[in-house]
């Protein structure tokens, strides 16, 4: 008899709560992935750019709370230079991403 494995687990090891969707974008190869990513994914209502150093972030710090309203989308990359030209160029491209979600 096949063994069933659980829609959706704490990890001992990180804490953070996974779930069954093969099909997500983001399922590693035994179709979990982790909640926190799809519910702030559904309330972005869009994917997050892993790419342009998007995170989610716990407002509460507790891994397996992951109420809508406790997730932020936190932007961790930092501009190039230091200098006022690279410093508001970077602040420019932040506003046109972002502009219509704040």
């Amino acid at each position: 008899m096949r063994r069933r494995r659980p829609d959706r687990t704490v990890s001992p090891r990180d804490g953070y709560v996974r779930v069954r969707m093969p099909d997500h974008h983001r399922a590693d190869k035994s179709g979990m992935v982790l909640e926190h990513v799809v519910v702030l994914e559904q309330k972005l209502g869009r994917h997050i750019r892993w790419d342009l150093g998007e995170q989610v972030h716990h407002v509460n710090g507790v891994k397996d709370d992951n109420r809508p309203e406790n997730l932020e989308l936190w932007v961790t990359s930092q501009p190039r230079g230091q200098r006022p030209a690279d410093l508001v160029e970077w602040a420019r491209e932040i506003l046109t991403r972002y502009e219509s979600e704040v």
